[in-house]
């Protein structure tokens, strides 16, 4: 992704799916996050510590991307992209990135394509 302008990103806690509004062909790239812990279930709707710092790190990953763009769109069927807006929010790199957040179902890779770019060229 050679710095473009705007980028789209479906995600939940578990994983997100980014894509690099273009005119050409444009791939999805898969970032996965530790969180929850693959192959166990959660016993209680607490969250740990450990938890909070695998989630932290997911959302900074997204972030490093995030930060060479001008526009965003976060769009998902969790709260998790409410959570990273928020984090966003709290860091000053980030403030002249215009972000929204949409609320969505899960997605094949046809709909996120066809998503993203309605977003961006009928929308915006």
């Amino acid at each position: 992704m050679n710095n473009p302008k705007k980028l789209g990103i479906w995600m939940d806690h578990s994983m997100a799916h980014v894509m690099e509004f273009t005119d050409e062909h444009f791939e999805v790239k898969t970032i996965e996050s530790e969180y929850p812990l693959k192959g166990q279930h959660q016993q209680t709707t607490a969250i740990t510590q450990a938890q909070r710092n695998k989630q932290y790190k997911y959302y900074k990953k997204l972030g490093e991307i995030i930060k060479d763009y001008y526009q965003v769109i976060l769009f998902g069927p969790t709260d998790a992209k409410v959570e990273l807006f928020n984090l966003l929010s709290d860091d000053h790199r980030f403030v002249k990135i215009q972000v929204e957040i949409k609320e969505t179902d899960r997605m094949t890779r046809n709909q996120l394509h066809s998503f993203v770019n309605e977003y961006f060229t009928v929308a915006h």
